[in-house]
């Protein structure tokens, strides 16, 4: 049926039929010396034409955003097939299959909220001394100290005017209006935990005149030198089905020969203007599984492959399972890495967390902030930080379908990341954020034109800048197609 769909090359007779359950041979792959080979239309698109915009781009190579600095020619690593890449917990603490999801209930999901609460709650008051938490629908005529989740009244978007704060089930659980004309600054949005100082003397409304920051987790211990790539999907024009882009970055990697290639989805995208429902076998086989075999025997760098919600061949939960490629060979399995999304990485002893999910758009959509005096991307890096979870917000946007029993286990941080990776349809930047190096490497690319990917260089010693831990990460980059 798949042939149907399908134009031979020419001079063959009979397209070879390569799907997961009838994969190319060995010694076909070791013929393959292009990786267009491995990704050309031929092979998976039925009518797939090349971008002229994509091909026509300008700026190729062009540094768009960078961090640190690199004496000399240091952008180029070393293919190290040697360098750990292993999921910071592992066994019974990993996602590392797909499970039954959204079986959940909504005393479940209280209890994960509630459970947050108190746990940020708590962090909170030990860190700045706090004696007690009051309850915030308490009528009193003094200051009081209140914890609780920022929601708001209504359906529509958060403003100062339609800010609630809900508490915790040990403060009474209610959900009361708060008066943010005190404040001289402020920044928050749904589902942030937050700890006030204020008065409530009616009971009905809670006047905020102080805001605690909140704090983040310790970090990771550092490591060897490793140099990082990043990219994230679309890999293919929108009006077109040929991975141009993603073999331009191949070219790329055999050329630098980084030691760890991050690639996150979407791999085959749902949000493409053609993607049909017969591509999917043979293009996901085609773009996954030949993109591990053509990066393990050409560049030997480390491969880890992170999937998207918007992949349409994959699970359509948060928390998301990794891929299962049950035709890896126990070779290939010690070099590629199928990580779930989110996920926090060790890579030679250095933490990534990851996410493929469009945070920083969902949160972007929803903060409000006043007087703060930082740009937007910093604030939402810096919540994102100190709520200590990679989808803070709540409630979550529409197209996240969210599992909470497994968003507990596994959409939690465990310690601040090294380096936190957050690609985005917003624009690409990296950034010192409390001591954590966040990226967005944008995405490869935009509509019908080429975008960014990213690299890192990590340093192999931990530094102490005036006796304070410095970032592994000495310098970064964003970079066009």
């Amino acid at each position: 049926m798949l042939d149907s769909y399908s134009t031979p090359a020419k001079g063959s007779q009979k397209r070879a039929l390569t799907t997961p359950e009838h994969p190319q041979s060995k010694r076909g792959v070791a013929r393959l010396t292009s990786p267009s080979l491995l990704l050309s239309p031929a092979s998976f698109s039925p009518s797939a034409t090349p971008s002229q915009k994509y091909g026509m781009r300008g700026g190729r190579g062009e540094v768009v955003s960078s961090f640190g600095a690199v004496q000399g020619p240091r952008w180029m690593g070393k293919g190290q097939s040697s360098v750990r890449v292993e999921m910071l917990e592992g066994g019974e603490n990993s996602l590392i299959s797909s499970y039954k999801y959204m079986f959940q209930r909504l005393r479940d999901v209280r209890d994960v909220l509630t459970e947050k609460i108190e746990e940020l709650g708590e962090e909170l008051r030990s860190h700045f001394n706090i004696e007690e938490f009051s309850a915030v629908s308490l009528p009193v005529q003094d200051s009081i100290t209140v914890l609780g989740q920022v929601c708001c009244d209504s359906n529509g978007k958060l403003n100062a005017q339609s800010v609630l704060l809900e508490a915790g089930q040990e403060q009474g659980g209610r959900q009361v209006p708060v008066d943010l004309s005190e404040l001289k600054e402020f920044s928050l949005f749904p589902g942030q935990v937050v700890v006030m100082e204020g008065m409530n003397t009616s009971g009905e409304k809670f006047v905020a005149t102080k805001l605690y920051e909140g704090i983040p987790l310790p970090f990771h211990c550092p490591p060897e030198p490793v140099m990082v790539m990043m990219a994230c999907g679309p890999y293919t024009p929108s009006e077109s089905l040929t991975y141009d882009p993603l073999i331009d970055l191949i070219t790329i990697i055999n050329k630098d020969r980084p030691d760890v290639c991050i690639l996150l989805g979407p791999f085959v995208d749902s949000k493409h203007e053609q993607i049909e429902i017969f591509h999917y076998v043979l293009t996901v086989y085609n773009c996954v599984f030949s993109l591990h075999t053509f990066f393990n025997h050409r560049s030997g760098c480390r491969l880890v492959f992170v999937p998207s919600l918007r992949d349409v061949h994959h699970h359509y939960i948060y928390p998301q399972p990794p891929f299962n490629l049950s035709n890896l060979s126990k070779d290939d399995s010690a070099r590629v890495t199928l990580a779930p999304d989110p996920c926090t990485l060790l890579i030679n002893n250095v933490t990534f967390g990851l996410t493929s999910t469009d945070i920083l758009f969902h949160m972007g959509a929803e903060e409000i902030s006043s007087g703060t005096g930082t740009e937007r991307f910093s604030r939402i890096m810096k919540h994102m930080l100190t709520q200590r979870s990679y989808y803070p917000l709540y409630p979550p946007a529409e197209e996240v379908n969210m599992d909470y029993d497994k968003f507990q286990q596994f959409g939690q941080m465990n310690i601040t990341p090294d380096i936190l990776i957050v690609p985005s349809e917003l624009r690409y930047f990296i950034k010192d954020v409390i001591g954590c190096v966040c990226v967005n490497p944008g995405r490869l690319t935009k509509g019908q034109v080429g975008g960014t990917y990213g690299r890192l260089l990590i340093q192999p010693n931990p530094v102490l800048v005036e006796g304070k831990r410095a970032s592994p990460c000495i310098a970064g980059q964003v970079v066009k197609i």
